[in-house]
């Protein structure tokens, strides 16, 4: 992955951030980290142990598609859908997060976006479908783990 540069214009329109104020994507912008991804770029690796612990950044997909691959399958996600934000504290189970297509991504770190969370940015529907798409994916039979 490449860095790349966050145009306001561009994340105004991005779903996960078309509740916020200018002001709001502002501060994202600058307190967060766009990277530019080739397909089958490994955005985010969980190994299903405590190191996933240290990795709480949150990583936000804008555009492209991206999938979760555990237990030997593959969840497809792009930026309108429930998986379209992941951080490796979703679970305990070895997974990966992969680029489907050319996309770009961004990776805002726990404690900046603890601070959006205390400032009230309007990610609530965004964060619960999150939560229970990866609670249903998951959720799997042990059977299925890696």
């Amino acid at each position: 992955m490449q860095p790349s540069v966050t145009y306001l214009h561009l994340l105004k329109h991005t779903p996960f951030f078309t509740s916020l104020t200018t002001a709001q994507l502002r501060w994202v912008i600058g307190h967060s980290h766009e990277w530019e991804a080739r397909a089958g770029s490994v955005v985010a690796q969980c190994d299903g142990g405590a190191a996933d612990a240290r990795d709480q950044a949150i990583w936000i997909l804008l555009d492209g598609g991206w999938q979760i691959e555990a237990g030997g399958h593959a969840y497809p996600a792009d930026h309108a859908s429930a998986g379209k934000w992941f951080t490796a504290t979703v679970t305990n189970r070895s997974c990966r997060v992969v680029t489907t297509e050319h996309s770009y991504v961004m990776k805002i770190e726990r404690a900046d976006f603890d601070a959006m969370l205390a400032q009230d940015f309007a990610f609530g529907p965004h964060i619960e479908a999150g939560r229970r798409y990866y609670a249903d994916l998951f959720a799997a039979p042990a059977a299925l783990a890696p």
